[in-house]
């Protein structure tokens, strides 16, 4: 599906060092304190960007801050994994700067979600690296330090893994398999017509945003519609959608569009923006069934090698 072969980041281990990085928009240190007071409860070393905190307007510093940070923990050997402190905008600025092949012989986690989207598409696209559409450190003082354990289960534990989907309505009934793919309507929808954004071709496709009106749902899925990349798809979950509407209103929508693809639809699904944010990751196939409902991983999403 992709053109790289794909790589599955080295597993983590307690007594690692994780950095922090603010790739989007900025964030107030007293912010983070929740998130990463519980990263080095759980035996953790956090090693903060040298960026983090910087602020320019809406974004956490210039772009050349910004991507500086990203570099340098792909760069820096010690570091394991890559956790973004929060979304709002400005990854997009830096997509074509990034040193790809600097980040696919550096593999490691790389987790986020809402702007972060972004990169994580890309990262999948220009670097075949499997990455996590997951918590972010500021989101733990809202969520709760639930959803981070199942991230870190996730990132510890190679080999097959059952993910459950708690609270996702079965639109349409069904089960497919496929490679996951998705993030952050808006931002996947940005990406159309650049070389960023992966092939959606046999995916189980995840879309999930926040506080967009219906119509603006509707003019994106239309538009991805238009561009071919819904023609394909295997199968759709779809977040929660937190101050989009009403959820009878979004399931009809949603409704609307996979009517005529003939693929097993979820909606209301616990990832993104909303109470729960389970973690998914791009790049690895999966087999979703609309009963239970769950996504049953058939490979592993990180490696059961380790840094030397």
């Amino acid at each position: 599906m992709q053109h790289l072969p794909i790589i599955r980041p080295p597993r983590l281990r307690k007594g690692d060092v994780v950095g922090v990085i603010s790739p989007a928009g900025p964030v107030e240190e007293a912010e983070l304190r929740p998130g990463l007071e519980f990263l080095d409860q759980e035996g953790f070393r956090v090693q903060l960007g040298s960026h983090a905190l910087d602020k320019q307007g809406y974004l956490a510093g210039d772009d050349s801050a910004r991507l500086n940070d990203f570099h340098a923990m792909f760069s820096n050997p010690e570091v394991r994994a890559i956790f973004c402190t929060r979304g709002g905008y400005g990854t997009m600025r830096i997509l074509e700067r990034i040193q790809y092949d600097l980040v696919r012989k550096n593999p490691k986690m790389f987790i986020g979600f809402s702007d972060i989207t972004a990169l994580l598409l890309s990262l999948l696209t220009k670097a075949g690296l499997v990455s996590f559409h997951g918590p972010m450190v500021r989101q733990i003082k809202d969520i709760g330090d639930h959803n981070f354990s199942l991230l870190l289960d996730l990132l510890e534990t190679p080999g097959e893994q059952t993910l459950e989907l708690p609270g996702a309505r079965a639109l349409l009934p069904g089960r497919a398999e496929g490679i996951l793919i998705g993030g952050n309507l808006c931002v996947l929808s940005h990406l159309v017509g650049t070389s960023f954004l992966p092939s959606l071709e046999g995916s189980i496709l995840f879309l999930e945003d926040r506080g967009e009106p219906l119509y603006r749902i509707d003019r994106t899925l239309t538009h991805l519609r238009l561009a071919g990349h819904l023609e394909r798809i295997s199968g759709l979950i779809a977040g929660q959608f937190e101050d989009c509407g009403e959820r009878g209103a979004i399931d009809d929508l949603l409704f609307g569009f996979a009517k005529d693809l003939s693929v097993p639809v979820l909606s209301g699904a616990p990832i993104g923006h909303g109470d729960d944010n389970i973690t998914l990751p791009l790049g690895v196939r999966a087999e979703l069934r609309t009963t239970g409902p769950s996504l049953r991983l058939l490979e592993p999403c990180v490696s059961s090698e380790v840094h030397q």
